[in-house]
């Protein structure tokens, strides 16, 4: 991560934006604003960006449907910066494609910690996790996860857009599968944090992830649920 790492801030209060601008040029990084949607569109068009702090308090257009424009497109990275600290507005910002979220007000070391974390996640080799060594293809049920690529192939050999979040959660769990693996385990494994006593993080990602990449997500057949334990990945992998 370098002055090259590009991270765009959306945000209409001018004292944020000014603050995450300075604070995180200050650490290295390449820092460009948005006051909305239009200007966001504009400078993604225009320049690689690498992550995106989105907040969904905007005006003239709400956070949550700018989160869904973009992922119809787009796997940037997004934390939501947000002043919503109702856990369904939380949630719906998961659900949509967020790889994380930091509810104002907020602690600006713990939000470039936040940043970090993210892109690495985006930027590492994923053969990171688990014990078994992998190629840089894992194939199941005639799906291909190109790891080093961080791409994901259909039977019918289509590209599915997966965000950071998911492709992290897809690869620690097609790199072992028949293993029950903890909601704690998995947090831990794509976001490097410990899950809190109501964190619905990894089973807003699953939810997603199934809808993603099973043929009835009501009736999962790839990534199953052990009740009390956590998820297994089913299939058979190679």
């Amino acid at each position: 991560m370098t002055a090259s790492t590009h991270i765009l801030v959306v945000d209409d209060e001018p004292e944020i934006a000014g603050l995450l601008r300075r604070y995180l040029s200050a650490q290295g990084f390449e820092v460009s604003t948005a006051q909305g949607g239009t200007e966001m569109r504009r400078i993604l068009a225009e320049a690689h960006v690498d992550l995106l702090l989105l907040d969904l308090g905007l005006p003239g257009e709400d956070g949550l449907a700018l989160m869904r424009s973009l992922r119809e497109h787009s796997s940037v990275p997004v934390i939501v910066v947000t002043g919503r600290g109702e856990p369904l507005d939380r949630i719906l910002g998961l659900e949509i494609g967020a790889d994380d979220y930091v509810t104002k007000p907020f602690d600006v070391r713990e939000l470039a910690a936040r940043v970090r974390s993210v892109l690495r996640r985006t930027s590492e080799r994923p053969a990171r996790f688990g014990p078994r060594a992998f190629t840089d293809t894992v194939r199941f049920a005639g799906w291909t996860l190109h790891l080093d690529a961080r791409r994901l192939e259909s039977p019918h050999g289509k590209t599915v857009e997966l965000t950071t979040g998911e492709f992290e959660l897809l690869a620690t769990l097609a790199k072992s599968p028949g293993r029950v693996h903890s909601r704690d385990e998995l947090l831990a494994a794509t976001r490097n944090r410990e899950a809190g006593p109501f964190d619905r993080t990894i089973d807003v990602q699953i939810g997603r992830l199934r809808r993603k990449i099973e043929a009835d997500p009501q009736h999962p057949e790839l990534i199953k649920s052990v009740r009390g334990a956590g998820y297994v990945f089913t299939s058979k992998v190679s």
